[in-house]
């Protein structure tokens, strides 16, 4: 008993034509539907009619057109009766001999014949079945938001930070038998009903919203703290699969949603992360850090240390730029400096012991000289030179400092 395969991947076409009356997925069907009733189209292009609607019984001779992306799933009083995973055409027919009474194709491998296992329906049916469509493909627009600050440990700020964030995820059912099982509400099992994971009266979908947000948290710290992603905060929004992986992962530690309902994220979109003021400011920090170390932090001192060259000139002279190179050594800006041949006192050679003189009266004590000035132009020009030399001053500098020593 059961389902009979009359052609696989025949979506219709010809092998349709031939047949009056079949069930299909609906045609107004939204993209983010996950169960459904299958639904008799009425009139096959003038070939045929039923008027028993999308009650969705089927009955012996009932033929069924499974298409891409969804899975046939046959029940009665609540059992499973029959599953088909492979898109193609069948046939109902409880007395065939060779119809598959488990399910029919195996698009789903090991993940379906376990559930089946556990749920599976025994001995003749009794009553007529019902055909339901359950989607395999993935589901879009799944959205989740925070509406206040969530919080984590972060290993790149190595502090606690919080944002308010939002966006979007895509998810797949891997397991339909599970999935009806254990988790859809039986309201949805009767005809006209859709369980749509975006349907804002939907109980069932508005639980899985809680439990993604409830799991937003550890999965921004499981990202955000894994080596092979970089530590990188700042990567979030550009990596939809791995941080799918991480919310995955956080969901299924928290609620199981692979092993107890059938279900996994496949990939997530974060539209906006607006941090707190706090962690935006940690978060500048840390990125001012990372840009000063290494060349391009001496590279910027460099920069620095130059603009402080040019402004001191600019201000205060000559005296200025020779107290700024005197700053720069004594602060231990070695690097910024370059030696000067032939500035700096000379050694002298020992001189031979003499053999004792008479003592001699002591000459009289020199005039005194008078005080050098306190800004000598000599020595202000040859310190500018200096500087040039080591190209801590521009030509424009020393000119400048050169008509200011000499009063031009």
């Amino acid at each position: 008993m059961g389902l009979i395969q009359a052609a696989t991947g025949a979506l219709g076409g010809t092998l349709a034509d031939q047949w009056k009356d079949f069930y299909t997925v609906p045609g107004d069907l939204a993209p983010t539907a996950a169960l459904f009733a299958a639904s008799a189209p009425g009139s096959n292009a003038g070939r045929g009619s039923n008027t028993k609607g999308s009650d969705g019984v089927i009955t012996n001779g009932s033929k069924i057109l499974v298409p891409e992306g969804y899975g046939l799933v046959l029940m009665q009083d609540g059992a499973i009766t029959g599953f088909a995973a492979e898109p193609g055409a069948y046939e109902w027919d409880s007395e065939a001999q060779d119809s598959q009474s488990i399910f029919a194709g195996d698009g789903l491998g090991p993940l379906v014949t376990t559930s089946w296992e556990r749920f599976k329906f025994g001995g003749r049916p009794s009553s007529q079945q019902r055909a339901y469509f359950v989607a395999l493909k993935e589901l879009p627009n799944n959205r989740f938001g925070t509406q206040s600050e969530i919080y984590w440990d972060d290993a790149y700020m190595n502090a606690q930070v919080g944002a308010v964030t939002r966006g979007t995820y895509t998810m797949r059912i891997t397991d339909p038998i599970l999935f009806i099982k254990a988790f859809v509400p039986a309201t949805y099992l009767e005809p006209g009903r859709v369980f749509d994971f975006t349907d804002v009266e939907n109980d069932a979908a508005s639980q899985l919203f809680n439990e993604v947000v409830g799991s937003l948290a550890p999965a921004f710290s499981m990202y955000t703290n894994d080596p092979s992603k970089g530590n990188r905060i700042t990567k979030i929004q550009q990596d939809s699969i791995g941080f799918a992986q991480s919310l995955s992962a956080a969901v299924e530690g928290n609620y199981g949603w692979s092993t107890g309902r059938g279900l996994e994220i496949v990939s997530v979109a974060i539209v906006s992360i607006e941090y707190d003021e706090s962690t935006r400011e940690l978060l500048r920090n840390v990125q001012r850090a990372d840009a000063l170390s290494g060349a391009r932090g001496n590279s910027n001192l460099q920069a620095s240390v130059a603009a402080g060259f040019e402004s001191a000139g600019e201000n205060s002279g000559p005296g200025g730029l020779i107290g700024m190179g005197m700053a720069a050594s004594g602060a231990g800006i070695g690097g910024l400096q370059q030696p000067v041949p032939g500035v700096g006192a000379q050694s002298t050679p020992a001189q031979p012991a003499q053999p004792a003189q008479p003592a001699q009266p002591a000459p009289a004590a020199p005039a005194a000289q008078p005080a050098a000035s306190a800004e000598d132009p000599m020595a202000t020009l040859t310190k500018a030179k200096q500087m040039l030399d080591a190209g801590l001053i521009t030509q424009a500098d020393y000119d400048a400092a050169k008509a200011k020593a000499l009063g031009l």
